[in-house]
């Protein structure tokens, strides 16, 4: 199916507005599609034509594929977003081959999943990326924007003050969180001053979360002896038990 295929459904009402029927959601979720015509209804369709082509997409053939597949990663609607990162990490986690095709094109997009508004995404953004760990130049440029929106979260902490809507302080906090749980797993490819400069930093952080990962990633480098000793003494159990 081209694109003047998927054109000619949705001018024709065959595939529109599928959240609203279900009826033709689950007659769509019935039928089997060509591999091309995921790939175009991916590219053309709507929220619901992508969400169920991501869905029913099993393997990538080469990097076109794959960049179509991550294109539906970010910037659009989540119901798509969430589909496409648990299809990607299926398809990791099944074809080692298919490591080829990801690992030389998706590190800034899995960076930017690894901070989507959506917990569900952020944790499999950060899983897929771990399946990609062993390629050096995807680890680098992956572990690079996490640092990078790792600062930016940072920075925009230290602007806040008590009358800040706590939902805006909530939103960097949550991105703080993601960024050290992709750095946990990537600590080799970050210089070791820097790490440390981070964690030291996240060691005086308010919220006992950012405290807690930040302890998670002491306990596997076995390093930085000082700030273990000032995480064993926090105040909270949960960041205390993070070195056990």
């Amino acid at each position: 199916m081209d694109r003047k295929g998927v054109e000619k459904n949705l001018n024709r009402g065959y595939y529109n507005n599928l959240d609203e029927n279900f009826e033709q959601a689950f007659e769509m979720s019935e039928k089997n599609f060509t591999h091309e015509e995921l790939i175009s209804l991916l590219k053309y369709g709507n929220i619901a034509q992508k969400q169920i082509a991501a869905l029913k997409f099993d393997y990538v053939n080469n990097s076109e594929d794959a960049k179509i597949l991550l294109s539906n990663l970010t910037g659009c609607d989540g119901k798509i977003r969430e589909a496409v990162a648990l299809k990607i990490n299926q398809i990791l986690n099944n074809f080692e081959d298919t490591k080829l095709f990801f690992s030389s094109i998706c590190a800034e997009t899995l960076a930017d999943a690894s901070i989507d508004i959506n917990a569900n995404i952020c944790r499999l953004a950060v899983d897929s990326a771990i399946l990609l760990k062993d390629n050096n130049d995807f680890s680098t440029k992956y572990v690079s924007k996490l640092i990078k929106f790792l600062n930016e979260a940072l920075k925009e902490l230290d602007k806040f003050i008590f009358r800040d809507k706590k939902y805006i302080i909530n939103k960097q906090v949550f991105k703080l969180y993601w960024c050290l749980e992709g750095i946990k797993y990537f600590q080799e490819f970050i210089d070791e001053k820097e790490l440390e400069r981070i964690l030291t930093v996240c060691s005086e952080q308010k919220e006992y979360t950012i405290r807690e990962k930040a302890a998670q990633i002491i306990s596997i480098s076995n390093k930085y002896q000082n700030l273990k000793n000032k995480f064993l003494n926090d105040e909270n159990y949960y960041v205390r038990a993070a070195l056990n």
